[in-house]
């Protein structure tokens, strides 16, 4: 695959390395070849880097299979998933699972993402439902628009709030950014 092609969400493999592109650029001066930039996130460590190819470079094509499973439970070290149309478990290290551990409740649906057999990391829903669980009380005359407080939903996540959401309100989360979307 030549660099020329890599846009935003290809993945390829590069010095043994699985990358999916976040963002691309090229550049060319005078009578140079042409350049080109992409931001990346390597898809077995989750580090983000810049790298520089010359243009015509070629990189290798990387197919990542998604599969549809089910978030069942994590014992503190592995998370468990279920295949749900074989029934099949599989467990990733919680390690990998930094971010996505935050909206994770049982039962969730969620994409598993695996090159050749090697599991990379899941994949959410753009949106979560969670219950909030502890909420601070709204001080009364604080009605400035857009007024916030702090609250937590029931995986531990810390966020802000409305002045209207109380303790066992069902809230929409993003799983983007981690902030209040809405209410379910």
């Amino acid at each position: 695959m030549q660099v020329n092609d890599l846009r935003p969400g290809t993945t390829f493999l590069y010095e043994g390395n699985i990358f999916v592109v976040i963002d691309q650029s090229f550049s060319k001066t005078g009578r140079q070849q042409g350049k080109v930039t992409v931001k990346v996130k390597n898809l077995r460590t989750g580090a983000r880097v810049e790298i520089t190819f010359t243009g015509g470079d070629k990189v290798g094509k990387a197919m990542i299979e998604r599969k549809d499973m089910q978030y069942l439970y994590n014992d503190g070290n592995d998370a468990y998933l279920m295949d749900t149309e074989t029934y099949e478990q599989v467990q990733i290290p919680m390690a990998k699972l930094e971010w996505e551990s935050k909206f994770l409740t049982d039962g969730l649906m969620i994409k598993m993402t695996e090159y050749e057999g090697e599991i990379l990391g899941i994949a959410l829903p753009d949106k979560v439902e969670l219950t909030v669980t502890s909420a601070e009380a709204a001080v009364k005359g604080d009605t400035t628009s857009g007024a916030q407080k702090k609250a937590v939903v029931e995986t531990g996540l810390e966020i802000q709030v409305p002045l209207f959401v109380n303790e066992g309100t069902k809230v929409l989360i993003s799983t983007i950014d981690g902030k209040y979307s809405g209410r379910a």
